[in-house]
């Protein structure tokens, strides 16, 4: 990946939910890394057809440059590919003729927010869906806004705080819902859930392969749990491993792996055996924050803190999905002591790729530039290691 565009920018991930809890989206935020440096929309669209090909899914475009917006919104760009654009944009009258002269772009355009005025029924005919913010979401509740009109386009819905709003969002028909509600950190008065039996086999999995114990009775471990004996085995041979050889069994796969690349891996399980479909999307997110402070820490040559990261990205989403702070937590589940350092105390030396991949998922460009400064990394190299993470991401999602 050696396209010069992402040098001189900061990007922030974030994905698109539908109503069944999956992935339906990537969603990158542009943001020029110096305002008088917009990238060029034919050299941005030329970058992302090398690195975001069709296989990795369906990717929105949210450019916080107007002026590479406005060059975006005049090609032709891959089927796949989405742009958002400003609703008060949309109704600008020196943008209208861009709306009104190619028809067929539609498909590629997502109308964002509430626009200032009413639109144009020729203005929103050039788009094909839109975000609906919910403080601005004039439909909300069984009492609709007398002055709110029928909705005109299928729409997704961002701006939602706790689970009770996406499921919300969803009964009044939203296609999908831009990123998800994590909630605060859990503490003492939380309601703790009870740890479901799949996430104590792999507990007690990985605290035997600390023990070294016998690969014979580690297998019959996992037998216990067939379906995450096959989660992991699906996990491993997925294209985002990248192995040459399939591995079809525990005993292979500790034997090609080793013990400290198959903990990784069981780090996934943990979170996989959470059985609550409303989790499912912070699943996927906790997988993806572990690929990308994986990628991010690549460039140190240290395989050991490779895996580490990963596996603190995995977990750094644990306390949520459990209910548990993550000093009671790590009480039960084994792992490295810079992990344990970086999600219960905040310290460490991986606390500081923990808070940039947050600040990535976040979008804010202040928070991104912090963060990268504070790791003295080249903002390419983030971004470059953000798209990787975002694709392996899309490969392991559940279907």
């Amino acid at each position: 990946m050696t396209a010069a565009v992402f040098d001189h920018l900061l990007l922030g991930a974030g994905t698109v939910f539908d109503a069944r809890r999956r992935p339906m989206a990537t969603r990158l935020t542009l943001h020029p890394l110096h305002a008088e440096h917009s990238p060029d929309a034919t050299t941005l669209v030329a970058a992302l057809q090398e690195v975001w090909p069709e296989t990795a899914g369906a990717l929105w475009l949210n450019l916080t440059s107007e002026a590479s917006l406005k060059g975006l919104v005049q090609q032709t760009l891959p089927r796949h590919v989405f742009v958002e654009v400003p609703a008060f944009l949309a109704g600008d009258p020196t943008w209208r003729p861009l709306w009104t002269s190619d028809r067929t772009a539609r498909a590629s355009r997502v109308l964002k927010g509430r626009p200032l005025t009413p639109l144009d029924p020729a203005v929103i005919g050039a788009f094909a869906q839109a975000i609906v913010d919910r403080p601005d979401d004039r439909r909300l509740g069984d009492q609709v806004l007398a002055d709110a009109p029928p909705r005109q386009l299928p729409f997704v819905q961002t701006g939602n705080t706790c689970a009770f709003e996406v499921a919300d969002s969803f009964r009044r028909g939203a296609q999908g819902v831009v990123g998800w509600p994590l909630g605060d950190p859990p503490d003492e008065h939380t309601a703790k859930r009870e740890i479901p039996a799949g996430v104590g086999v792999v507990m007690d999995l990985m605290q035997r392969i600390e023990r070294d114990e016998d690969p014979d009775e580690l297998e019959r471990v996992l037998r216990r749990a067939p379906a995450l004996a096959y989660r992991l085995m699906r996990f491993i041979n997925s294209p985002a491993f990248g192995l040459s050889v399939e591995i079809n069994s525990f005993q292979h796969a500790l034997m090609v792996l080793g013990t400290k690349r198959l903990k990784r891996w069981l780090a996934l399980l943990v979170t996989g055996a959470v059985e609550d479909p409303e989790l499912k999307p912070l699943m996927f997110l906790a997988v993806r924050r572990g690929l990308l402070m994986e990628e991010l820490v690549r460039s140190q040559g240290d395989e050991g803190l490779r895996n580490e990261a990963f596996i603190c990205g995995v977990f750094s989403l644990l306390d949520r999905m459990l209910g548990q702070p993550f000093d009671k937590l790590l009480e039960s589940l084994p792992v490295p002591g810079r992990v344990a350092d970086a999600l219960a105390s905040a310290s460490g030396p991986l606390r500081p790729w923990l808070d940039l991949a947050v600040a990535v998922e976040m979008e804010s460009p202040f928070d991104i530039q912090e963060a990268t400064d504070t790791l003295m990394l080249a903002p390419g190299d983030v971004n470059r290691a953000v798209l990787i993470s975002l694709r392996a991401a899309w490969q392991m999602r559940e279907e």
